[in-house]
């Protein structure tokens, strides 16, 4: 005889009235309160793939998580989230999913796509039905109130609790759940940063920690907070609590075209009624959005002819003194488009000339050939001399257009050159320059702002701040 369909058993609100308000009215006015004073979406009407959200008390961290989720700007809904947090109760193998009901907050029930959370058991056995991970965790709970408010009633939710503490084991996870990282799902990633160093151990710690997050690479994240162990800060147990579901992500996203993104950041000791400096913990927004389309691409042929034209015009400039034409340059083409561009030169692996500009309207090989000329005399170093040339290097950076930012979190490192402007003041820096010199995000526009636009080191903070992504490339010697 058939026993009948399965009865549901709902995962009742477990932390409602500790960690957020336990009453409908008092949460949903608390959770509207937090998104009216959040960050504004750093791609206004784009849904990101997805968010990496602290899990502490509303008090301590609901500002910082309404900000990773008010950069749900878009007007399409995900038709499922999968909210993937690190247990904090229990150690097991690979992750649990509950599937035998819905997930309860005082806001209402938040479907579960027993579906989807049936397929991931069967495509592997790392994933696997195991109710009591759920029952008393925090870090995925405090989730929901602000996707509840955020997304319509009708999202599925895909809820994954890890118990492993293997590198390994993340990584198999993220296989399996790669396919379900499409535009139309968004992923959810709970994880608080440092706990307990003093406040300005958690800020330093935390930044060095969200930059590793940044760069989107599983080995560079697993090696940087191995250094973060070593440096044996006062008080600091762990970095990243919920690593192994950060770690998972960074699995999911290696090799795919996105961008990271840092949000906004605090922590518990900017509470101002109950923070304690002395002992805190640490909470990051980070979104990851598809990468946007580049305007401007180039193919290795015209690669090859910028440098050529590069080279001649230095050349020319070292030799005679005199310039390269215009009209000798390429008149058709994607070299005969307007686009900013820096010419660097290198002589036995020593700086001695970098110029560029900005796009002024004029065509890139036009722009290069200046540059190059310019380059070749720049007064803060000793020209090149014709016996050197043999033993010359020369970088082009061809540069996109300059993106108005509004926090230096936009800024990430590597990948963006930063442009400060004040008045008739202005400096920059390639993105290359800060990875040369190890600089943190602080380095970078301090010295930008102090070094190249004479503001001083802080003048960045009242100046207008630009980014901007460059085409990198080199010749052989």
């Amino acid at each position: 005889m058939s026993s009948g369909p399965k009865k549901t058993m709902n995962r009742q609100a477990a932390v409602a009235g500790r960690f957020y308000p336990g009453t409908e009215k008092r949460l949903r006015e608390e959770v509207r309160e937090l998104f009216v004073n959040a960050k504004p979406p750093l791609r206004p009407g784009e849904v990101p793939r997805a968010l990496i959200v602290p899990h502490a008390g509303y008090v301590f961290s609901g500002g910082v998580a309404a900000s990773a989720f008010s950069q749900i700007s878009g007007t399409v809904s995900p038709e499922r989230v999968f909210v993937i947090a690190s247990s904090h109760r229990y150690h097991f193998p690979g992750a649990a999913l509950f599937m035998s009901g819905n997930y309860e907050t005082p806001l209402g029930e938040v479907a579960v796509d027993r579906d989807t959370c049936r397929q991931l058991t069967e495509q592997n056995p790392l994933f696997t039905a195991r109710e009591e991970a759920h029952l008393d965790e925090h870090s995925l709970e405090v989730q929901l109130p602000f996707l509840q408010e955020k997304l319509t009633p009708s999202f599925l939710l895909v809820p994954i609790i890890l118990g492993t503490q293997k590198p390994a084991e993340c990584k198999s996870l993220a296989d399996t759940l790669r396919p379900f990282f499409t535009p139309g799902n968004l992923f959810v990633i709970s994880s608080d940063l440092s706990h307990y160093p003093s406040y300005e151990d958690a800020v330093k710690t935390d930044r060095i920690t969200t930059e590793a997050i940044l760069a989107n690479s599983p080995p560079h994240l697993l090696a940087v907070l191995e250094e973060n162990r070593k440096q044996k800060t006062e008080g600091l147990a762990t970095s990243l609590c919920g690593w192994t579901s950060v770690l998972t992500l960074l699995n999911i996203t290696t090799g795919m075209e996105v961008d990271y993104a840092w949000v906004d950041y605090r922590n518990s000791g900017d509470e101002p009624m109950y923070g304690d400096r002395d002992r805190v913990v640490g909470y990051s927004a980070v979104a990851v959005f598809g990468k946007e389309e580049s305007s401007f691409s180039l193919s290795e042929e015209e690669k090859a002819e910028l440098l050529k034209i590069a080279e001649q015009s230095i050349l020319k400039k070292v030799i005679t003194g005199e310039r390269i034409l215009p009209e000798e340059l390429p008149q058709e083409g994607r070299l005969s488009e307007p686009a900013g561009a820096f010419v660097s030169i290198y002589i036995s692996g020593k700086l001695r000339g970098c110029i560029g500009s900005f796009n002024s309207g004029d065509p890139l090989a036009k722009v290069v050939n200046q540059a190059a000329f310019s380059a070749a005399q720049d007064h803060r170093f000793n020209p090149p001399e014709t016996d050197e040339l043999e033993n010359m290097i020369l970088e082009i950076s061809v540069l996109t257009p300059l993106k108005r930012i509004h926090s230096p979190e936009e800024i990430i490192m590597g990948k963006h050159g930063i442009y400060i402007k004040s008045g008739f003041s202005s400096g920059t820096f390639l993105p290359q320059v800060a990875q040369k010199y190890g600089w943190n995000r602080e380095e970078f526009l301090g010295r930008c702002s102090r070094d190249k636009a004479g503001l001083g080191w802080e003048g960045w903070k009242t100046a207008e701040l630009f980014t901007y992504e460059a085409i990198v490339f080199k010749n052989k010697k």
